[in-house]
């Protein structure tokens, strides 16, 4: 069965509501589109949704079906947005070493609140995470990870935690400002508890929760 192909592009949307919700349909947001003060509903996988050369300012994201493994944010500027709902394994902001595509030179995130979200190994790059209003616990997040990784090397995380996770750390993008879980979904992953992680997760200024 051929999909059904929605495109929504070279066009200036404002005070609109899109609906993203049919799982038999591509939806293609992008190119040279901007999005102001609009409602975006999304209810589809993310091999659904391709987001390329896009300006979001001030629109919401509802996230009704968990979003997993999307890097295509880093194809869009996103300023004063607000995203709720579950997001596992996103990357968001500036990373213009992931393709040699004009879009993704594009790719920017600030002003962003994500408190209403629930974030598994989220990534946030070339930003201030300092301008996010980022989840709190049980979402707990490494500000500066890459600088900060010899230090949390040190500490005795539970499970498997350390050698999976935070070595991982290691291979993340030069750029990564932040990294986001969610804490029983990772402890899950990492055969331990979220009130273990918290346990050494407490000893850190460069970890908020």
């Amino acid at each position: 069965m051929i999909a059904k192909k929605v495109f929504y592009e070279n066009n200036q949307l404002e005070h609109e509501r899109l609906e993203l919700t049919d799982k038999g349909t591509l939806y293609f947001l992008g190119r040279n589109l901007t999005l102001k003060n609009c409602t975006l509903v999304l209810k589809v996988a993310a091999s659904n949704l391709f987001i390329r050369d896009v300006r979001f300012t001030d629109c919401i994201f509802e996230v009704k079906q968990e979003l997993k493994n999307h890097q295509q944010w880093i194809r869009a500027s996103l300023k004063g947005c607000r995203f709720k709902g579950r997001l596992s394994g996103c990357d968001f902001g500036h990373w213009p070493e992931y393709g040699k595509e004009p879009e993704y030179q594009l790719g920017s995130i600030e002003d962003c609140d994500f408190s209403e979200a629930r974030l598994d190994a989220c990534r946030f790059m070339g930003c201030d995470p300092r301008s996010l209003r980022l989840p709190k616990w049980p979402c707990f997040t490494f500000l500066e990870p890459i600088q900060k990784v010899s230090e949390l090397l040190n500490a005795r995380w539970p499970g498997n935690f350390g050698d999976i996770v935070v070595n991982g750390i290691y291979k993340d993008p030069p750029g990564t400002r932040a990294l986001v879980y969610h804490a029983p979904s990772i402890a899950k992953r990492m055969e331990t508890t979220p009130e273990a992680l918290r346990a050494v997760i407490e000893q850190f200024d460069c970890i908020v929760y």
